[in-house]
C-alpha cells in the first residue's frame, strides 16, 4: 500500500498535474475518484474549497484531516520539496516567479476557459444521456480562447518551454489544461499557434502525462465516440 493517495478524477486537469508530478519524480500512489458533485461528507471534510485534488500522506495520517493538502498547486509544492529531482521549480528567483505565474495563469484564466467554456458543456450533458452544448463550446474555442493562445505563443517565441531549458510546473499547469479541449475537440489551430502546438505535443507526449490521457480516453470512449468539431 502507497502512503500516497490522490483523491479526485482524472479527467480533472489539476488532478492530472499532480499525477505528472508524481510519476516524473518516482513517487509512488494510488487513486480513489471522487465524485464532486454529491461530494461525500468525509471529502468535504478534507476539501474546505469542495475542489479535487486532494492529496493525503498516509505517513502523516491515515484518516480525517491530518496528512491531507487540497489544491493541485500546494499539492505540487510538497511533492517538489519531498522528492526535489527531477526539479520543476527553478532555482533563480525570476524563473521561479514565472513558473509559477504560468501555474496560476493556466488554472485561473486558461481552465474557466477550457473546462467552463467547452469541456463542461460538450461532454456533462453526455453523462446524463443529454444533448452537448455545441454552441457554447465552439463560441469559447473561437471567440474567446485565442487571445489566450496568443500570450503563449508571444511568451514561447520559438523556444521549447516557457522558462528554461527544461519543463517547469508552469509548462505541466498550461499543458494540463490545454488537454481538457484536446480530449474533446483536439487542439486549435496549429498553423496559428505552432509555438502552442509544439509545447503540448512535447509535454502530453512524456510518459508521465500519457498515461493519464490514455486513461481519460477510455472514461470518455462512451460517451464520445469521436471528438466535436469546433472550428
Amino acid at each position: 500500500m502507497s502512503d500516497l493517495v490522490v483523491y479526485g478524477s482524472p479527467l480533472s486537469p489539476f488532478v492530472r498535474k499532480v499525477e505528472i508530478l508524481l510519476r516524473e519524480k518516482g513517487l509512488d500512489f494510488e487513486s480513489e475518484n471522487v465524485n464532486v458533485i454529491g461530494m461525500p461528507d468525509w471529502f468535504a471534510e478534507i476539501s474546505p474549497a469542495r475542489r479535487i485534488p486532494v492529496l493525503r500522506d498516509r505517513s502523516i495520517g491515515a484518516e480525517g484531516v491530518a496528512g491531507t493538502i487540497p489544491d493541485s498547486s500546494a499539492i505540487c509544492a510538497f511533492l517538489e520539496r519531498k522528492a526535489p529531482k527531477p526539479a520543476f521549480y527553478p532555482d533563480a528567483a525570476y524563473d521561479l516567479g514565472r513558473a509559477l505565474w504560468f501555474e496560476e495563469f493556466a488554472d485561473s484564466e486558461l481552465a474557466g476557459l477550457t473546462g467552463g467554456g467547452i469541456f463542461r458543456p460538450l461532454i456533462f450533458p453526455r453523462f446524463q444521456g443529454k444533448e452537448s452544448d455545441v454552441d457554447t463550446a465552439r463560441a469559447t474555442f473561437n471567440e474567446k480562447l485565442p487571445p489566450k493562445l496568443d500570450y503563449l505563443e508571444q511568451s514561447l517565441d520559438g523556444r521549447d518551454y516557457l522558462i528554461g531549458d527544461g519543463p517547469t510546473i508552469g509548462d505541466v499547469a498550461v499543458v494540463c489544461v490545454l488537454s481538457q479541449i484536446d480530449v474533446v475537440a483536439g487542439m486549435p489551430d496549429p498553423k496559428r499557434w505552432p509555438g502552442v502546438a509544439a509545447h503540448y505535443m512535447r509535454i502530453s507526449e512524456r510518459p508521465s502525462m500519457a498515461a493519464n490521457l490514455a486513461t481519460c480516453a477510455k472514461m470518455l470512449a462512451r460517451a464520445l465516440p469521436e471528438k466535436f468539431d469546433l472550428s
